[in-house]
């Protein structure tokens, strides 16, 4: 049996999977917390992935491995290779000024989706670059080269070489690599932070970055935590994936690239050679952890509570942008709760409320994709309530289809990993198990409630 391990460093923590290569079957698997906080040291990253690949026995009989990780943390690294301050990562809404400034200076939402394909928010890595250049100088003059998480993961599992990589998915997410041309824009690297610094090499989908300094693994070329889903899950054309992690996003594959001037779609490719648009929202499952928190009860608590509620929660809205917000573009916003009365004050209707109001900011991004899709694949840590799949139909306008949970991201980059052994033009289709569906009338005047409460 050949085979492959696939990583998942996301925000939270880092999972390992250990998989078949030729038929996907889980052997073996390990994870490890990250710390909190909108900036870390990218050495938590790596203590964290070590920890996890010990758990899950080692990778001494693997014969490739793959990194997927959360887009768009900023990694500056100095003349040695080593780290210049803690990584910025997607959800440190502190560059929103810059964001809006860069916006302006290179003539407007529509120039940005024409140069890159998306609009670039806090979340981008050329906004954090900015954001350093005005508030440490210091540190940006001591950066020599600029990567993203799963690059820098590769690069170290490589032992450090000369040349650092990455993939067009995670490219695509700086705000400096255009999808359409398959190019860096130095221009915008240098509008952002005054000079062009050292940028990692774009490898194509199953080209290899390298070989692991431990134990002689190939190590494919990784890609971002969406990107890796979207292989992961088995995406098929007409598919749209709705993910509900510590991020919520709603993303398709597409054969063309998008740029959407109204900078609600993100332009991204994905980790095949296509194009994957997609719309993220900042506030996904941590909304489900928030009102658990409020109201003293487990995960499994808050979503008994929430079934108990009539759909709609007899007016009780809330607006869920607890760290701002991306989609739409608030990044100073809050959480507000609107329509309490009497009667709609139990603990049963602020858990409605609380997964209404999430899955209406996911139901805004499934919109904003334009499409008419062919399925729609419910998935993530928040995929995992029985009362967010049996609510989403409810707030969607549509059925859901629900995977066997899974690692998906950790999933997609071990499928990469066996896809570089094959040598294939495509990926290995390995069975991802039955899904389930999910069917309700749509809730009345529920979405409608919500626009106007997120308004005010």
């Amino acid at each position: 049996m050949t085979l492959v391990a696939g990583v998942d460093s996301s925000t939270q923590s880092c999972k390992v999977v250990i998989r078949d290569a030729e038929s996907g079957a889980l052997v073996r698997e390990g994870r490890a917390p990250h710390p909190d906080g909108t900036e870390v040291h990218p050495e938590h990253w790596w203590t964290a992935l070590q920890s996890a690949i010990e758990q899950a026995g080692g990778l001494a009989d693997v014969a490739a491995v793959s990194v997927g990780a959360q887009q768009h943390g900023m990694v500056c690294l100095d003349e040695d290779g080593e780290v210049v301050r803690p990584a910025l990562l997607w959800n440190d809404t502190r560059s929103a000024g810059a964001a809006a400034d860069l916006v302006g200076e290179l003539g407007g939402p529509k120039a940005w989706a024409e140069a890159v394909g998306s609009v670039p928010v806090a979340s981008f890595t050329v906004t954090k670059l900015r954001w350093l250049a005005g508030n440490e100088p210091d540190n940006a003059r001591r950066t020599r080269s600029v990567c993203l998480p799963h690059d820098w993961l590769t690069w170290r599992l490589a032992g450090r070489p000369d040349t650092i990589t990455t993939d067009r998915g995670d490219a695509s997410g700086t705000g400096y690599w255009s999808p359409a041309t398959g190019e860096y824009r130095t221009d915008l690297l240098e509008l952002a932070l005054g000079r062009v610094p050292e940028l990692p090499r774009v490898l194509g989908p199953a080209e290899q970055a390298g070989t692991a300094e431990q134990g002689g693994a190939l190590l494919a070329p990784g890609t971002g935590d969406n990107m890796a889903a979207a292989l992961g899950v088995g995406m098929r054309p007409g598919d749209v994936v709705v993910s509900i992690g510590t991020s919520g996003t709603a993303f398709a594959v597409s054969e063309t690239p998008s740029a959407d001037a109204a900078g609600l779609v993100a332009g991204f490719a994905d980790a095949t050679g296509r194009y994957l648009p997609l719309v993220c929202t900042l506030n996904a499952a941590r909304v489900l952890d928030a009102a658990a928190r409020m109201l003293g009860v487990t995960p499994q608590g808050l979503s008994d509570l929430a079934l108990r509620a009539p759909a709609g929660a007899d007016g009780l809205v809330l607006v869920p942008y607890l760290e701002g917000e991306r989609t739409p573009n608030r990044p100073d916003a809050t959480g507000s709760l609107h329509g309490l009365r009497l009667g709609n004050s139990t603990p049963e209707h602020l858990a409605r409320a609380a997964v209404e109001g999430m899955l209406c900011g996911l139901a805004d991004a499934l919109d904003a994709l334009g499409l008419e899709p062919r399925r729609v694949l419910l998935i993530g840590g928040g995929a995992r309530s029985e009362a967010v799949r049996r609510i989403a139909p409810t707030v969607f306008g549509r059925p859901v289809l629900v995977p066997t949970p899974g690692e998906y991201v950790a999933d997609g980059a071990a499928k990469q990993a066996a896809w570089l052994l094959s040598g294939e033009p495509e990926p290995p289709v390995w069975d991802t198990g039955a899904t389930e569906r999910y069917e309700a009338d749509v809730t009345p005047g529920l979405r409608e409630r919500y626009h106007e409460a997120a308004q005010e």
